[in-house]
């Protein structure tokens, strides 16, 4: 089962249902170019035996990012570099997507690339419930700012593809801007880009609708979609139903499954579970399933080879997504498919602080993809405590050392 190929709505073919999903590599120069160490992990990558590959995220606007040495695309200044990562799966049937986002109120403070001035929009003037220390209050977008949002996600996607890319996935989960309009916690507006979820879900239909201009058929189009935010009042499955099946008739791709945001951290914890099973959102999967006919990709929470097939067996799920079992051992899809392996070793990362613990799982893997970059090979025992003093050290460098690289992982 996970050996068996997935064609796609335009006809691409991807050679198995395992899948790459998204990490946050903060791998890019200080201008969010993407730099040789990014492009040797993912040449690694490449030869895991995931037959697709989904990058973490890039941001469209360099005044917003997810985090520090994140790759941004605005226009085609980084062409060269990201024609060089593009073209790490020369040789392969492997797959590789970019994914855009744009982080919006979830911007943390003092991120930008060289040179920009930070400015931290929202569909409305709603802070994050985390803090000043660590994020700014957002401002409201004006409406005339909205058209230029779409822009960004076109004029990246069509880069993109000029650079060879398979695809982009589109980052409407988690928090990140686009989740942010279709939130009614966070989308106040009272204007067509708020209100009812026909309004809230516009941006996104928009920004849909503008790739698929601006990018060929073969080009894969994917989205990443919350099957709820997990806040009372927010987001939730049967608003993501409705949203799943306006994505599918405006043609998207491929739709992976997901849940949470900054505030309610269902992505990292899986306290999307209702039932004592692997995948984290396999329940909401099950249900998007049995009105949709579009592939769906999960991820959070497989480990084992039994638990990725059952869900593939289920009909609910076309595409396994695997992210920390990956970065802990980047030979594990290639043993599952020949099955020499059975079940992942990853376990989580903890000093016992909660807050801290979900930091330093990010950090812990970033370390490994840094490794992986170098030419190195994964350091699966580091301890806990070392990951997090590396990443203290390397934020550190990062404010004081404006030129240089990121640091060494």
């Amino acid at each position: 089962m996970l050996r068996s190929e997935l064609v796609l709505g335009n006809g691409v073919v991807l050679p198995n249902r395992l899948a790459k999903a998204a990490t946050s590599e903060q791998l890019a120069d200080r201008h969010g170019a993407p730099t040789p160490q990014l492009i040797e992990a993912y040449r690694r990558l490449a030869h895991s035996g995931a037959g697709l590959l989904i990058s973490g995220n890039v941001m469209v606007d360099g005044s917003a990012l997810e985090a520090r040495r994140n790759v941004v695309i605005e226009d085609d200044r980084h062409l060269p570099a990201l024609r060089r990562w593009a073209a790490v799966t020369e040789g392969t049937d492997v797959r590789l997507l970019l994914q855009l986002s744009h982080a919006g109120r979830q911007t943390m403070r003092g991120v930008t690339v060289a040179g920009r001035k930070q400015d931290v929009v929202a569909p409305s003037a709603v802070p994050l419930s985390l803090g000043k220390a660590l994020f700014r209050p957002p401002r409201a977008l004006a409406e005339s700012e909205i058209p230029a949002i779409v822009d960004r996600f076109a004029r990246a996607a069509s880069t993109a593809a000029t650079a060879g890319f398979a695809g982009v996935q589109l980052h409407g989960a988690h928090g990140y801007l686009l989740n942010q309009f279709l939130s009614p916690l966070v989308n106040q507006r009272t204007d067509r880009w708020g209100g009812s979820l026909e309004n809230r879900m516009r941006l996104l239909l928009e920004v849909v609708r503008a790739v698929r201009a601006a990018t060929p058929d073969a080009f894969i189009l994917a989205v990443k979609l919350n099957s709820a935010d997990f806040q009372r009042g927010g987001f939730d499955a049967d608003d993501a139903l409705i949203v799943a099946k306006a994505l599918e008739a405006e043609g998207v791709h491929l739709i992976e499954v997901s849940g949470g945001s900054y505030e309610s951290t269902a992505m990292v914890t899986g306290r999307a579970s209702t039932r004592e099973r692997e995948a984290y959102f396999l329940d909401f999967a099950e249900q998007f399933a049995k009105e949709l006919t579009i592939p769906l990709m999960l991820s959070g929470g497989f480990r084992t080879g039994k638990g990725m097939i059952d869900a593939l067996e289920s009909g609910a799920v076309d595409l396994i997504g695997l992210a920390r079992p990956i970065t802990h051992d980047p030979d594990f899809p290639q043993r599952l498919l020949d099955g020499t392996t059975e079940a992942s070793t990853v376990r989580p990362q903890t000093v016992g602080i909660k807050d801290v613990d979900n930091l330093l799982n990010s950090a812990w893997h970033q370390q490994q993809l840094a490794r992986l970059g170098r030419g190195k090979p994964v350091h699966p025992t580091r301890k806990p405590v070392v990951a997090l003093a590396l990443a203290v050290l390397v934020a550190l460098r990062d404010l004081v050392l404006v030129k240089g690289p990121f640091g060494r992982r």
